[in-house]
């Protein structure tokens, strides 16, 4: 029998496999409330954006609902509804995180062999975003073209063609119902600031201006979707949310006879 590849699963599908597993045993029965995201992220001792990630994919494939403001509730999963195919499809964070490191660099080079036409390509792709409404497919392809422009100015095809396509990577379903939640057309004027600061720093050829620039702006919109869905407060007392640190989260059901927990499990309180 021939040797088949081995994936290294993304940590956020790992995350979203373990509580898809819970739902689907029974534990968290539809309509029930699943520990919030900082419960999650303190049991299975990881970051909040990889729980954000793996609850945003449960959304998009119909097994959890988010209400901002009350908390994650399982929903009745459609019949046949298929898991999507996430072995190809990034976390937002994972893809930002790259982006940042890659465009910083681009930015500070750019700032050393803009020319004039490049600088005027930069411009008109900024007139563009002002002038849309946002969040909107419109909003995405001039944003798109600023950075591809960017990129463009060091007359490499292939980062043209990579920045492009990480920045087509905004259009999978997860990072989508992401920015459903986190942009409106006050984080657009923020981030219209932030481009404007990239390219003030590339015209006047400021090489490090310029990769922090753009390194702010790329690590300040993770900071924008790494807010929190606003249920905190909906997870109980501070005496029980206390709790959660010291013991594994479960919904409010009958108590059962309690195991001894796994490293890394979900588990209910």
């Amino acid at each position: 029998m021939p040797l088949e590849a081995v994936e290294a699963r993304r940590l956020y599908r790992q995350v979203a496999d373990q509580l898809r597993n819970l739902i689907d045993s029974g534990e968290y029965a539809v309509g029930s409330r699943l520990p919030t995201e900082r419960e999650l992220a303190e049991q299975l001792r990881i970051s909040r954006p990889t729980v954000r990630e793996a609850l945003i994919a449960l959304e998009v494939e119909g097994r959890v609902r988010i209400r901002v403001g009350s908390g994650i509730y399982v929903s009745e999963p459609a019949e046949a509804t298929p898991t999507p195919a996430a072995a190809v499809i990034e976390g937002p964070f994972e893809l930002l995180r790259a982006r940042e490191f890659l465009e910083s660099a681009i930015a500070e080079q750019a700032a050393r062999v803009a020319t004039k036409d490049d600088i005027a390509r930069i411009d008109a792709s900024l007139v563009a975003m002002e002038n849309v409404e946002h969040p909107g497919e419109a909003s995405m392809v001039h944003d798109r073209a600023f950075h591809v422009a960017i990129a463009g100015s060091l007359g490499n095809a292939v980062l043209v063609r990579v920045v492009g396509e990480l920045f087509d990577q905004r259009l999978n379903p997860y990072f989508a119902q992401l920015a459903h939640y986190f942009e409106s057309p006050g984080t657009w004027r923020t981030a219209l600031d932030e481009h404007r600061a990239v390219r003030d720093a590339i015209a006047a050829h400021d090489p490090d201006a310029a990769r922090e620039a753009m390194r702010k702006h790329l690590a300040r919109s993770q900071e924008r979707f790494a807010q929190n869905f606003g249920a905190e407060t909906a997870a109980g007392s501070p005496a029980e949310r206390g709790r959660v640190a010291r013991t594994p989260a479960k919904p409010e059901k009958p108590k059962r006879a309690k195991t001894p927990a796994k490293s890394g499990s979900v588990r209910r309180r």
